[in-house]
């Protein structure tokens, strides 16, 4: 009899053992509620017990949650009309705080979190959410994180996702960035001519102080214009030629030269050269004379 009343006892110990132990796992966080009021001990991983029927034990997540914000439309501060979405990632860091001072945590962040993200949306300009997203991003995190701390929840981050424009908004960007491109490339080319200019001025003042390198130049181009199989190719007269003539037989034997060149057709056939030289004044070389 005695044994039979161990027995019993031992087996509802052991009932009543198991209907007020929990479980917490490793990421959460145990509150207990004694008669409703809030312990303020909180439990961690492992096995919790509790007085059957008088606690009872709420659950909270510690992990970093990432919730998607729903695109909100709104106009930029330069009356553009855009649409805009983002993601939060936050975590609770006060189970008792987010679990009493608030019913549902995760709704107020997103209420919170699309309010917050109207108003950016309405202070900021479109290049600033086009090409200046990080600076948006602390802005909106702050404005989020303020109430989020007295619910005990701590945004670890606030990133906007896609901003969408419309399609007229998407040509006239599209046109600009064409103009632009063109404005780079006709500057790139007006600065490309004007070395090139600046360059030809430097080679004018060698080839003029040393009048050799000209006829060389001359020398190279006709031999350019040659090589491209032409069945004409005509030749412009020495002017260095004309000046030796002039220094060696006088004015008159220039101007004749100059008349001669100027009254012989294109393509017209000179006279056989004499090959007897002639000796001219001043000890210059004798050169040959036409017959």
């Amino acid at each position: 009899m005695i044994f039979g009343i161990l027995i019993g006892f031992g087996v509802a110990v052991v009932l009543g053992l198991s209907a007020g132990a929990r479980v917490v796992k490793q990421y959460e966080r145990g509150l207990v509620f004694r008669f409703g009021r809030v312990r303020p001990a909180v439990r961690g991983p492992g096995l919790a017990l509790m007085i059957p029927a008088v606690d009872r034990l709420q659950k909270v997540n510690m992990q970093i949650i990432t919730m998607p914000v729903p695109a909100q439309d709104g106009i930029t501060k330069d009356n553009v009309t855009v649409r805009v979405d983002a993601v939060v990632y936050f975590n609770v860091i006060d189970p008792v705080l987010a679990a009493v001072n608030v019913q549902d945590y995760r709704f107020a962040i997103l209420q919170v979190a699309q309010t917050s993200l109207r108003s950016i949306i309405g202070k900021s300009e479109l290049d600033d959410l086009l090409s200046n997203r990080e600076k948006l991003n602390e802005g909106l995190e702050m404005m989020i994180d303020n109430p989020a701390l007295a619910w005990g929840v701590n945004i670890d981050r606030v990133e906007i996702k896609d901003v969408a424009l419309p399609e007229s908004m998407k040509r006239s960007m599209s046109r600009q960035a064409e103009a632009e491109r063109e404005r780079r490339a006709r500057i790139i080319t007006a600065d490309g001519e004007f070395q090139a200019s600046a360059k030809l001025s430097e080679a004018a003042k060698v080839m003029s102080a040393n009048p050799a390198a000209l006829q060389l130049r001359l020398l190279e181009t006709v031999v350019e214009v040659a090589a491209e199989k032409n069945s004409t190719l005509v030749l412009p007269f020495p002017v260095e030629l004309l000046r030796f003539l002039e220094r060696a037989g006088g004015p008159e034997v220039a101007s004749a030269v100059r008349e001669t060149m100027k009254s012989t057709p294109p393509g017209a056939e000179l006279e056989p050269v004499d090959p007897r030289p002639i000796v001219l004044p001043d000890g210059d070389l004798p050169q040959p004379r036409t017959s």
